[in-house]
């Protein structure tokens, strides 16, 4: 069997390196591959999923297993043989790499990883066969979006790459950690998620590290409502679900949704839902 896509324009960066995909393919390798070398900036992945044989590097010989990974680089002459009667089943990625913008500042180390390594060995050990099936998967099926998950593959394919040569070596470079006023919306939200029956205004303002009414001002900015108001909402959510999909009492619910007695909450509800939290749970129960 030969699978071949070799002309297929497909481009991702990583870091300050633009990474070209020239030749993707999948071939039972009842041929000899005889010694050969790529130009500059040319490296080559092959993985083999099946059968055994050897690759020669030069004046040396290396055995090739299932599950074996290796990285041919610029001018690395090498040639892949099958042992009889049990053919090599092997992936091929071919790539050219340039350089976007050899003067800016690099904020990744990824592409200088894998650009040094001319060539390497080995058992992989981060689940190639996985992305290189997915990756077929997606050129043969050509589904909406193919194109950019395929993007995504091959880097993600660079990366399993790297991870491989370096036997889980920690990272360089982190993100960076979202400044306070990036992450308001977040704390707002997680808040009103987690705490709704209990938060507070002053609880709220304390954990975005404002004052309460900066806070009043950044939920009629986001939301357009008060503090109240979208506590409110929270509630009442809670309480229309928990009215049709549980068989607990009333004055339960009010007390789980922190409210100081069933009739402060059953005013709540019928100003909220005009109608009284009983005949809403009977509505909903005869049409779910």
């Amino acid at each position: 069997m030969f699978i071949q896509y070799n002309n297929l324009d497909i481009n991702f960066t990583i870091g300050s390196t633009r990474f070209r995909t020239l030749n993707i393919a999948y071939e039972h390798l009842h041929r000899i591959i005889p010694s050969h070398s790529h130009g500059d900036n040319s490296y080559e992945i092959h993985y083999v999923v099946s059968g055994r044989g050897y690759i020669k590097v030069g004046e040396l010989t290396y055995e090739i297993t299932p599950n074996t990974l290796y990285l041919a680089g610029p001018h690395v002459a090498h040639a892949q043989i099958s042992v009889q009667g049990d053919p090599m089943v092997d992936y091929c990625i071919y790539l050219r790499l340039r350089r976007t913008s050899p003067g800016e500042k690099r904020t990744d180390d990824l592409d200088r990883l894998f650009t040094e390594k001319t060539f390497w060995i080995g058992q992989d050990n981060c689940q190639i066969k996985n992305t290189l099936e997915q990756l077929f998967r997606e050129l043969k099926e050509q589904k909406t979006g193919y194109t950019v998950y395929v993007e995504t593959l091959l880097r993600q394919l660079i990366v399993q790459m790297i991870r491989n040569y370096q036997g889980g070596q920690k990272a360089r470079h982190h993100f960076k950690p979202a400044t306070p006023a990036e992450a308001q919306d977040f704390i707002i939200e997680e808040s009103f998620l987690y705490d709704y029956p209990v938060l507070t205004l002053e609880q709220l303002a304390d954990r975005l590290g404002l004052g309460c009414r900066q806070t009043e001002r950044l939920m009629q900015d986001i939301y357009g409502k008060t503090f109240l108001q979208k506590k409110g909402d929270a509630r009442m959510s809670a309480a229309s679900i928990l009215l049709t999909y549980s068989d607990r009492s009333i004055s339960s619910i009010a007390e789980e949704l922190g409210y100081s007695s069933v009739e402060h909450f059953s005013a709540a509800f019928r100003k909220y839902y005009k109608k009284s939290a009983r005949q809403y749970r009977k509505e909903n129960r005869d049409h779910p």
